[in-house]
């Protein structure tokens, strides 16, 4: 069975309309003008029912957290300078001197215009040193230069320096392609030029 329904109270703003309708109306003889009821009160905070506390957060009791690892910055890096690396050997054959040209080298017809002794190099600095010595006979116009290279050998002077190194590399770099288009030949030069320990080179003129 279901409970009778109960009625809502007027609020004090249903109140206020119904007192205007019923200024409209006539009431029947002998009944009551209805008079509208209270408006139920809106509640206040004292009235209110307080709120019962809800369950706290107690803190964890485990194990105390651990404070993160300070942070240890990586040491510098120090610049190192890289080891000198000789160019890679070019086993394509290199042309000779002109046989004029050569005769004319060693006898003396032919003048030697600028010379390079190589002597006492490590090879960094003597590629360095062939490298621009080639270019600025090239740009001052000599045709025929000289560059000692040393014969090397088990009596060579420093017992540190490779033996014979810079003998056998200079022709390498003379066919490099830094120096390629420049170098049109070279020869190993005649005794009192050195013999094996020397080359005649032949530069394209500008």
């Amino acid at each position: 069975m279901k409970s009778p329904r109960r009625s809502r109270g007027l609020t004090s703003g249903d109140s206020r309309l119904w007192r205007e309708v019923a200024k409209r109306f006539t009431p029947l003889q002998g009944r009551p003008i209805p008079q509208a009821e209270e408006p139920i009160p809106a509640p206040s905070a004292a009235t209110m029912p307080e709120r019962l506390p809800g369950p706290q957060a107690t803190p964890f009791k485990g194990a105390p957290a651990k404070a993160p690892p300070a942070f240890v910055p990586p040491p510098p890096r120090v610049a190192t300078a890289a080891p000198y690396q000789a160019p890679p050997q070019n086993p394509m054959p290199h042309a000779g001197l002109e046989r004029q040209a050569r005769i004319a080298l060693k006898r003396g017809r032919q003048p030697i215009e600028a010379r390079l002794d190589l002597h006492g190099m490590i090879q960094s600095e003597a590629h360095s040193a062939l490298t621009g010595f080639i270019l600025r006979a090239r740009a001052a116009g000599h045709g025929y230069v000289l560059v000692v290279t040393g014969k090397g050998g088990e009596t060579y002077a420093d017992p540190y320096r490779e033996r014979g190194v810079l003998r056998r590399n200079v022709p390498h770099w003379l066919r490099s392609p830094e120096l390629r288009g420049i170098v049109l030949g070279f020869e190993e030069a005649a005794r009192h030029h050195g013999g094996g320990g020397a080359l005649y080179i032949r530069l394209r003129r500008r």
